[in-house]
Parts: C-alpha cells; structure tokens; sequence
C-alpha cells in the first residue's frame, strides 16, 4: 500500500513568519476579540440571523417555564436572555465586555425586561450564581468549537457549580454539538483570478461552487452536560462517493439546542462551514479511500487546525 498524500498546512508555508512576529499584546488582543470578548459590531450580524435567532428562540420557549431562574453565559446583546423573560423566567445575563454590559442593560430596559433580566458583568469561566439555575443558555460557538469558549466555559462552569450547589446540573442550551469534516472539491476561481483561500460557507450543505468528495464524516458527539473535550486528535478513513480532485475539507457544526418530545422532533442551529484548501490537491475516484488526520485544542485558531491536518488518497499496491 502506497499514500499519495497532501498537507493541508497551508499555514505552514507562512507560519514561522508569523509566529515570529506575533507579540504577546497580539495574543490577549485576539484573546478579547474572538475568546469571551467579541465587539459589537460583530453582533450586528447575530441578530439579523433569522435562523440562529428562531432556533435559539424555539428552543429557549419549549424548555423554559415561568418561576425558572435562567442563567445566559456571554450575553451579548441580551437577545437570548430577554426570550427567557419573556416566557416568565428570572434571568441572569453575564457577560464579559463592558460596552456590551452597557449596551445590554440599556436594550433590555428599552425593551420593559429589566425588572425580569439582572445584568452581571463577569468572566463566564469563573461566574458562579448565588443560588441554583434551571436552565443555562450558552452561545459561544464557532464551527469546530474553534475560537470561540463554549467548551471551557462550559466545563469550568460545571466544575465551580457542582462545587457550590452539589451534583446535579441544569439543563443546558444547547445539548449537544455534531463536529464532522468532509473532503471537497472547492471552486476557488473569483472572476478568473485563482486564490484558494480560507473561506466560511451558508451552513447549507448544497452549494453551487462546492463538490461533496466524500459523505459528512461526525469526529466528535459533544454533550455539554457530559465529559466535554478540549482537545481533538483524528484519525478516519473515508471513502470517495465520486471521481474528482480534492481540494479541500470542509467543517461542519451542527448544534441541537433541544428536543421536543412530543413532536419527536429535534430544534437545531448549524455553525457557518469552514472550508480549508489544500496546498497540494489529488485526485480519487469514485468508492476510494482517503485517511484523513488532525489535531486542536478547542478554541484555537483556524491556523492551528490547517498546520495539523493530513488528506491522503490510499492505493492499494498491485501484487505479482
């Protein structure tokens, strides 16, 4: 057996430069941009998503009852906690950045909630409420649970609230997060001028300037109210579905935010796709396998991922 393999380490190519240069401020600045820290310029874009706004807000009414006391971890604008209010809960809204603490307190008495809403500004990680919650709402997700701190502030806040209030947990929003990667060929021409670069995608998985090489491929099932991992180390094999090149993988996060019993149907918010090109694409044909490898920490960067991942075509060698 043979490998003909390409690094998807694009990054590479210009990483030792960069990390070079890159100063500690550079660090903590992206840390309070992308971490727990997102300007709000960025929330502009969160709440004009019809689609993670009527997910988040199906889920928050299905899940939430009057008398509850609901805690929203990185509350942003206060959008998420104000569909908590209105379903009669208390809601504690704790968020990190001070002009958003400002801006959340100011939209949620605009809006007649700030009886029902307490604004709290405070680290998410190290927050821990004066008395039990019911319900947690959490929405630092990015696809892959990179950049942003779902899974460490989820988990920290797990450890701090058992150890003040005991074992049993609230419920959480969302449950679980589906991570999947699947090799494609991506369409890279903008007006004639080749650039294969980084790009986000519509979470809709048919795109016109997207060929599927591969079936979606789950390498993590992330239950928030369970063992969250932190750090990611993958090693698949998948199978072509049709003849092409490969050029990239895309990620895949799919999010269920709650379950709707009686319907036995699922609520349901997927993350933007991320798609990462190659350095060197290869060609497969049609039931071909490919091994696929990577590693991350969760909430590195998307350069992280692209400097650890690994696509191969695998030939079997022909014996005598």
């Amino acid at each position: 057996m043979r490998i003909a393999s390409a690094d998807l380490s694009l990054a590479n190519q210009l990483g030792a430069a960069e990390q070079s240069t890159k100063s500690i401020d550079a660090v903590c600045n992206d840390e309070r941009v992308l971490g727990q820290y997102i300007p709000l310029l960025y929330h502009y874009n969160m709440l004009q998503d019809v689609d993670r706004v009527g997910a988040f807000r199906a889920a928050i009414e299905l899940l939430v009852r009057p008398g509850m006391h609901v805690l929203e971890l990185g509350g942003g604008t206060g959008i998420l906690s104000s569909f908590a209010a209105r379903r009669g809960a208390t809601v504690t809204c704790v968020e990190r950045n001070p002009e958003l603490v400002r801006c959340a307190t100011q939209f949620i008495q605009a809006n007649g909630l700030d009886r029902d809403i307490t604004v709290v500004q405070a680290d998410a990680s190290r927050y821990v409420p004066k008395t039990p919650v019911d319900l947690v709402v959490c929405e630092m997700l990015h696809v892959g649970l990179l950049r942003e701190k779902q899974a460490h502030v989820i988990t920290a806040f797990k450890r701090n609230y058992r150890d003040a209030f005991g074992p049993k947990l609230p419920v959480f929003i969302p449950e679980t997060s589906i991570l999947m990667a699947q090799p494609v060929h991506q369409s890279f021409d903008f007006a004639g001028y080749v650039a294969p670069v980084p790009m986000f995608q519509s979470p809709l998985l048919d795109q016109p300037r997207t060929t599927p090489m591969s079936a979606l491929a789950p390498y993590a099932n992330i239950a928030y109210d369970d063992f969250i991992p932190l750090e990611f180390n993958i090693q698949q094999r998948l199978r072509s579905m049709v003849d092409g090149t490969v050029n990239a993988l895309r990620l895949v996060t799919q999010n269920v935010l709650g379950i709707d019993m009686e319907k036995r149907a699922a609520i349901t918010w997927p993350n933007q796709c991320l798609v990462l090109p190659l350095a060197t694409p290869f060609d497969v044909v049609a039931d071909q396998e490919m091994e696929l490898s990577f590693a991350y920490t969760a909430g590195g960067t998307i350069d992280s991922v692209s400097e650890s991942m690994k696509l191969a075509a695998i030939f079997e060698t022909q014996r005598c």
